[in-house]
């Protein structure tokens, strides 16, 4: 599956994986005194899951230069919009998702090991207000 990542003026264009948190509603219990013994369930709070993005070095730092605003206090310029838009073997959009108001809550730089051959992976976690598949 091929895809790609937009987010509102940074440039760093290739992950080599996206992660879609889950979108959940709580459900809450409620009963008047009139109503039957049973309890009715009505919709509570929308939780929108987290977004991974994962990525091998490179000379770019935008999304790190991201993550060092958020965590200097910057949260109120920090917030951006992310575009997922998952591409076809013809190179065609086939589906997208709409990310809002998101900025990173964690960023992992991969461990490093002298004796092994592993490409170095940065990852960065981000928080968000909403998640709307558009295509």
């Amino acid at each position: 599956m091929r895809f790609r990542v937009e987010i509102d003026q940074i440039t760093q264009g290739f992950f080599s994986e996206v992660m879609i948190g889950e979108t959940s509603n709580e459900a809450i219990d409620y009963r008047e005194g009139a109503d039957p013994t049973h309890v009715r369930k009505l919709p509570g709070l929308t939780k929108f899951g987290n977004i991974t993005l994962k990525w091998g070095v490179t000379d770019s730092q935008e999304l790190y230069e991201w993550h060092k605003k958020v965590v200097g206090g910057g949260i109120k310029d920090a917030r951006k919009t992310v575009k997922i838009i998952v591409i076809d073997e013809s190179g065609a959009d086939k589906a997208s998702f709409l990310v809002s108001e998101a900025w990173p809550t964690k960023y992992d730089p991969s461990d490093l090991n002298g004796k092994g051959n592993e490409v170095f992976i940065e990852l960065l976690e981000l928080v968000n207000e909403g998640i709307e598949r558009t295509k």
